[in-house]
């Protein structure tokens, strides 16, 4: 199994409860969730993936299973992954899931122009 559909489906249903428009696209070898066409999280076997803003970063790469994500072989910061110790209820799935709505509303990816 790609993912763990019952981490999609647990997310699915509480952006629902949030009011929260979505789309679901496979990518990354997971499922990932689209929000005002950025990329903020996603499940990736049995960990999610998560975008967040530069100012939450460092901050959450302490909190406990929590780490780096180094899909290319590289760190790719502003990218999480998190182990499903960190979200096993649902108030911690969507505290965590809050960070990657944040980025949807005030994140901007810099292009290789502005770096």
């Amino acid at each position: 199994m790609p993912f763990d559909e019952n981490t999609y489906l647990r997310i699915k249903k509480l952006l629902i409860l949030k009011g929260i428009e979505f789309v679901d696209k496979k990518m990354f070898g997971g499922i990932a969730f689209m929000l005002n066409d950025k990329m903020c999280f996603g499940v990736m076997k049995e960990q999610i993936m998560l975008r967040v803003l530069d100012e939450n970063y460092e901050a959450l790469l302490h909190k406990n299973h929590f780490h780096t994500m180094d899909f290319t072989g590289k760190i790719m910061k502003g990218f999480l992954l998190i182990d499903q110790e960190a979200f096993v209820s649902d108030l911690a799935l969507s505290e965590i899931l809050d960070y990657g709505i944040e980025f949807s509303i005030k994140g901007v990816l810099k292009s290789k122009k502005n770096k």
